[in-house]
């Protein structure tokens, strides 16, 4: 994928922003996201906050980069935006995840890119076509957005909102997963004997819908609240059933007293349907001043929760053991609380059919040396809480469209299996050294290269495999 002879980052954004006013979206909010999203799929690249600056007046190089901590999470998963008009059943869902692919390709104009952000931008754009059951970018080609007329002139009718059965179906469909499966079941269970006693008019005690997610990094956690939001929609329990996912940067402000609203204004987005807080405790963590900001946040937090019960889920996810502490120091927490849901590290057997699925949905092939290879690297690949998961198998794709682009790069007319197939070389340790992957991740410090056996480039930041 390549944003050569495609739109520029201002022309894709204009194109997305068109779509999203027709589709009824905040302007602004698409604008912000699709920002983030560009930047961080060109984190990378060198020279990139220069060129992303121009489709952002004023921003600043601490911009781009703050832009793209908030976008990492859409690197693998839908955005927010287009999760909300899939959940809704837009008859622009479509048009949308089209134009955030156009977007990411654009992102490849972005600086001087590295290999990474080609592999970054293949994953991402497959990310908004699957989930709005759009067909798959050409690989090596840019498709022209949808002119209005055009999309109107392609809009199908409005898709029926999936039942509770439909949902639980691809909760099932996961790979692994089985504790986290059963105990969803167990709770759709519950809730629903809960609202059928509710409308028989006799008395059921008040069940907490809220839950903790604790686990590894890329262990499925995002991808499964997700479907637990479109889950109690359907059983009625929540009238919208969207997913807002934040992190303490979202619900944090620069000053106290600033806190109380921004984390109001958060809550106030996801009522309808599930707010889902990334690394919750770091909300309570670090020194007095943070501490405070923080309290601040968790207080507002609980406050919202009361007063929004009836149409408000709220999950919260990390590590097992500072999530423990976490919910344990606050009694408004632990009284609202009281499901955990673990969720264990995929096997060698789990972590090969993801990146199988994953190489897939992006049209590519995995040839049987490549699986070899790739059972190979994990291995050879240390465990332990920064290995990713999940995350290690998309980050592992990503790497390899980058050496792939590479290895075609002399070939003039390459065939469609040559432009499709993922060979045992793309999945190499070693990048080329004739090119230059090695610019410093701005959240790690690390570099920022190709290597797909670096545990330090996969974090907990964003959405999960």
């Amino acid at each position: 994928m390549s944003g050569e002879g495609g739109l520029s980052l201002q022309q894709a954004l204009a194109a997305l922003l068109e779509i999203a006013v027709r589709a009824g979206v905040d302007e602004e909010r698409a604008r912000a996201e699709a920002l983030s999203l560009a930047a961080a799929l060109a984190e990378s690249a060198p020279g990139a906050p220069a060129d992303w600056a121009k489709a952002f007046p004023g921003a600043t190089t601490q911009d781009f980069f703050d832009a793209a901590v908030r976008g990492r999470r859409w690197r693998g998963a839908p955005t927010a935006v287009l999760t909300e008009l899939v959940t809704a059943g837009s008859p622009e869902k479509v048009a949308y995840a089209e134009a955030l692919a156009e977007l990411a390709s654009a992102s490849c104009t972005l600086g001087e890119p590295t290999m990474r952000v080609v592999g970054n931008a293949s994953v991402a754009a497959a990310a908004q076509l699957q989930a709005a059951g759009a067909r798959p970018l050409q690989v090596g080609s840019t498709p022209a957005p949808a002119t209005p007329a055009v999309a109107k002139a392609e809009e199908k009718p409005e898709v029926p909102a999936k039942t509770v059965d439909e949902l639980l179906a691809e909760l099932d469909e996961l790979t692994g997963l089985e504790r986290v499966k059963r105990e969803v079941h167990r709770q759709v269970a519950v809730l629903r004997v809960e609202k059928l006693r509710t409308e028989a008019g006799l008395k059921s005690p008040t069940i907490t819908r809220h839950l903790v997610f604790v686990g590894n990094p890329g262990t499925g956690k995002t991808t499964v609240a997700r479907l637990v939001s479109g889950i109690y929609k359907a059983l009625g329990l929540l009238s919208k059933g969207q997913l807002i996912e934040v992190d303490r940067s979202e619900l944090v402000a620069g000053y106290l007293g600033q806190t109380a609203t921004k984390t109001a204004e958060v809550v106030a987005s996801a009522v309808g349907g599930v707010l889902f807080i990334d690394e919750a405790y770091s909300l309570t963590a670090g020194d007095l001043g943070a501490d405070q900001y923080g309290r601040e946040a968790v207080d507002t937090l609980v406050k919202e929760m009361e007063d929004r019960r009836d149409d408000l889920v709220v999950i919260v996810a990390g590590y097992p053991e500072p999530m423990a502490v976490f919910i344990a120091a606050n009694p408004g927490l632990a009284s609202r609380f009281r499901t955990t849901i673990s969720f264990d590290d995929y096997s060698d057997d789990e972590l090969t059919d993801i990146l199988t699925g994953l190489t897939a949905g992006a049209d590519y092939e995995l040839v049987p040396e490549a699986l070899e290879r790739f059972g190979e690297i994990l291995t050879e690949t240390p465990r332990g809480q920064s290995f990713g998961n999940g995350r290690f198998a998309r980050n592992t794709l990503e790497a390899a469209i980058g050496r792939h682009a590479w290895r075609l790069r002399d070939v003039t007319a390459p065939t469609t299996d040559q432009l499709r197939q993922i060979v045992a070389e793309d999945l190499s340790d070693d990048p080329p050294a004739s090119t230059d992957t090695t610019s410093e991740d701005p959240e790690t410090g690390a570099d920022d290269s190709s290597d797909v056996a670096d545990p330090s480039d996969v974090h907990e930041q964003g959405v999960e495999a």
